[in-house]
């Protein structure tokens, strides 16, 4: 670890953190490592950060970890977003009241403690893509970057890369493979990741010639990235929408939109407002949401009590106090 924070590295994602000490059943001496190893970087390196795959935030944080992810293993309901059913899907057949049970179970667990973080995906997942389009995944990407903690974004998600359907298994990734291929930046060769050889390449490119590059999403306003870039600046200029910042639930049926929530600092109340599927959506509210401040789809409108969304939006409220 000296070794690569003394070349400038920002901190460690620990892949499988909770097994490394075998025959461990309650992770008593796996804890027991990983708090000496954060005695260490407390000591030694005070701002670097630590991050678990381990996906039981209370256990992770306890472990040491400064943050750790709701995986798609465990009872965290992740799956329910983005995948099996996907709650953010225009097709309105999915169900994000579970995920929040169990978000609130190891948020209120957590807070405070260290940060509970909702990845897009990673190299064990099939790509967002692979169920979301574009709109879709505009939708998401407003849950995820208003949501406490700190957002991991895969690479690739932010333009929309396409799972690889079918590759061959590579070391052992059987069909994680397809999400594993290489970044798309531009049009030059090898879409700009390598000067090599295309036999040469660790994996072989989305072979569409169509296929999505941050060359082309940048000089788009309207696109996926472009839309995460301008949410991300958002994120850093409003302070209900930092890490620490809390989350009150508002409207989260089962099976039904839109879906409510808002975050909360002493200065500004942001409500977020996220209707992913096809249709006009609406459900009560009692207070007024106040302004909005960003939109994608269209303006939620509130009256008398009642909030309502156009289909495959969301809307960004801002109350300052």
């Amino acid at each position: 670890m000296s070794f690569w924070l003394d070349l400038g590295c920002d901190g460690f994602r620990v892949d499988m953190a909770a097994s490394l000490v075998k025959a461990d059943p309650d992770h008593h001496y796996t804890k027991l490592l990983w708090q000496k190893v954060r005695a260490f970087l407390d000591e030694k390196y005070p701002e670097t950060a630590l991050v678990s795959e381990w996906g039981d935030p209370k256990e992770a944080l306890e472990a040491g970890f400064h943050m750790d992810f709701l995986l798609h293993n465990g009872p965290t309901h992740y799956m329910d977003l983005f995948r099996e059913t996907p709650y953010f899907s225009k097709k309105g057949d999915g169900d994000i009241s579970e995920f929040v049970k169990a978000y609130l179970e190891h948020y209120n667990r957590t807070n405070g403690k260290g940060l509970c973080c909702i990845p897009s995906g990673n190299h064990d997942m099939k790509r967002m893509h692979h169920l979301l389009d574009e709109e879709d995944m505009k939708i998401a990407f407003a849950f995820l970057l208003t949501m406490p903690g700190c957002p991991f974004i895969y690479f690739g998600d932010e333009i929309g890369m396409r799972y690889m359907d079918g590759m061959p298994s590579k070391e052992g990734g059987y069909d994680r493979t397809g999400s594993r291929t290489p970044m798309q930046w531009d049009h030059s060769a090898n879409a700009g990741f390598s000067s090599a050889a295309p036999s040469k390449l660790y994996l072989s490119l989305d072979p569409d010639e169509n296929r999505p590059t941050v060359e082309k999403q940048l000089a788009d306003p309207d696109s996926l990235l472009n839309l995460v870039k301008a949410l991300t600046r958002l994120r850093s200029k409003h302070p209900a929408l930092l890490s620490g910042s809390d989350i009150r639930f508002l409207y989260a049926k089962p099976h039904a939109f839109p879906f409510l929530y808002a975050r909360l600092h002493e200065t500004e109340t942001l409500t977020i407002i996220l209707n992913p599927s096809a249709s006009e959506a609406s459900c009560p509210l009692t207070e007024n949401p106040g302004d909005a401040i960003f939109s994608y789809g269209g303006d939620a409108k509130w009256e008398n009590g009642t909030l309502t969304v156009p289909g495959c939006s969301f809307t960004i409220c801002c109350r300052k106090h």
